[in-house]
């Protein structure tokens, strides 16, 4: 009967590392796997899917930043106009009371 590998730990180092090298080589799953001596059905390709999800969910969150940055900036502008139109009224009547 076939020995059982021990369990091994892996960083998350090497786990970016092995998912840069398969993104940037263009070769396929199964010789990069097989480089690094892991499975590519289950390892690789779920560190490549973790990390495709993790790029995903930082790109939501800028776009969610981004959205509550213009918001901000249309209502800093509304309230200055606002402030803009209470000045000039403030000047109109200061005159008619003098």
């Amino acid at each position: 009967m076939a020995q059982k590998r021990a369990r091994r730990r892996f960083t998350r180092e090497y786990k970016a590392q092995a998912v840069q090298r398969l993104i940037e080589s263009g070769r396929p799953l199964a010789d990069i796997a097989a480089e690094l001596d892991v499975s590519p059905g289950g390892q690789l390709s779920q560190w490549r899917n973790e990390q495709l999800a993790a790029g995903s969910a930082e790109a939501l969150a800028q776009k969610a930043d981004e959205a509550e940055m213009l918001r901000l900036r249309r209502e800093v502008k509304r309230l200055e106009d606002e402030n803009l139109i209470l000045r000039k009224a403030a000047a109109f009547f200061a005159k008619g009371i003098a």
